[in-house]
């Protein structure tokens, strides 16, 4: 199935919810629809589902004009933050009611098959209700396969399970949808998640479409500082700097050496990822020294917030680390490693990928 957008836009009374877009999410593939909170992420899925009608543009599928069809006549599955299931059906009746609906054979052993991919096969005497919430949402999703649509589209699914079943689901849908052939609109406010699911992100940002294309392209080489902000977790470090013959000088800093493009002039701003910062030094590093303000472990990392004379900075390390506060750091970094964007937020150079994603 080829689901595309056409100079889609949305306006409620004097709001505009999306602005004009194009969209061709790749057949097959995981597009994530990457953005904060009402960045138009749902308002672009209901359009998307048939739910609601753009007020400009149009929406194909395979080349026909869908748009303004209504969601009951479309072949699409959908599955929300909130799990939503029958609550008076059993589990293994509430995965079977897309395949009753189609007439289909063996719904039992489909069921079975199902549940077993989900890991709720021993669940499906049980009602919802009798449920997790983890358990509940992988009901949801596994009726959404039942269903077989071409089109499956995620509404931010994990949002409100903890973090250890949000884990778990996140490597199971990422191994499903790999086994699948449908078309697979992923929605997430987690940069994270977009990395881990991979395929195609579009980066949404106030009702605008920033950027689109495959996850790593656009993760390592964002074409504006919005795109930056918003596929960057946590926040990525930003730096006021000028261009020199040399490179650039970060305001109340030191130089860093490169080429930058023909023509690149006056004020810039450089960007460095939490990860690019380390407390140890190795040859070409420059230097940022400060205090340290804050320092949070999380998981296996630890982020560590830094004042230095260049603004604060926070620097993801690995392992756990603990450190006074208000105790001298200092920071070492790579020229080669930072972002920098012109006086309008346009990149002009972005880090070398080294192997990897």
């Amino acid at each position: 199935m080829q689901l595309l957008l056409e100079g889609i836009s949305k306006k409620v009374g004097a709001e505009t919810w999306l602005y004009n877009m194009d969209l061709a999410p790749r057949t097959g593939e995981v597009t994530v629809l990457l953005g904060a909170t009402q960045a138009g992420k749902t308002s672009l899925m209901r359009i998307m589902a048939g739910l609601d009608v753009p007020s400009t543009g149009r929406v194909c599928v395979d080349a026909a004009d869908v748009t303004g069809m209504p969601v009951r006549q479309r072949n699409v599955a959908m599955v929300y933050q909130q799990f939503i299931n029958y609550p008076s059906l059993r589990v293994a009746d509430n995965i079977a009611s897309p395949l009753k609906l189609r007439g289909e054979n063996n719904i039992d052993q489909r069921v079975r098959e199902i549940a077993g991919r989900l890991h709720i096969e021993m669940f499906l005497d049980r009602y919802p209700a009798e449920l997790s919430g983890g358990q509940q949402q992988r009901v949801a999703l596994a009726r959404a396969l039942a269903k077989g649509a071409p089109l499956m589209l995620l509404d931010e699914p994990l949002v409100n399970l903890d973090y250890k079943l949000r884990e778990e689901l996140r490597e199971e849908l990422t191994q499903l949808f790999a086994a699948g052939d449908s078309t697979v609109i992923y929605a997430t406010t987690e940069p994270g998640e977009a990395l881990l699911l991979g395929g195609y992100t579009a980066v949404l940002d106030g009702g605008e479409l920033l950027q689109y294309g495959p996850t790593a392209e656009v993760f390592h080489a964002p074409k504006s500082l919005r795109v930056a902000r918003a596929f960057s977790d946590p926040p990525m470090n930003l730096m006021a700097a000028v261009v020199t013959a040399q490179g650039v000088q970060l305001v109340g800093g030191p130089d860093l050496a490169m080429v930058l493009p023909a023509g690149a002039t006056g004020s810039v701003t450089v960007g460095v990822r939490a990860s690019a910062l380390r407390e140890s030094r190795r040859d070409g590093d420059i230097t940022l020294a400060g205090k340290v303000e804050l320092a949070e472990i999380s998981g296996s990392d630890t982020f560590v917030h830094v004042s230095t004379a260049v603004g604060e900075l926070v620097a993801q390390l690995t392992g756990v680390h603990f450190f006074e506060l208000g105790a001298a750091l200092s920071l070492y970094l790579q020229p080669s490693q930072v972002y920098v964007f012109d006086a309008g937020g346009a990149l002009l150079v972005a880090p070398q990928r080294q192997g990897g994603f």
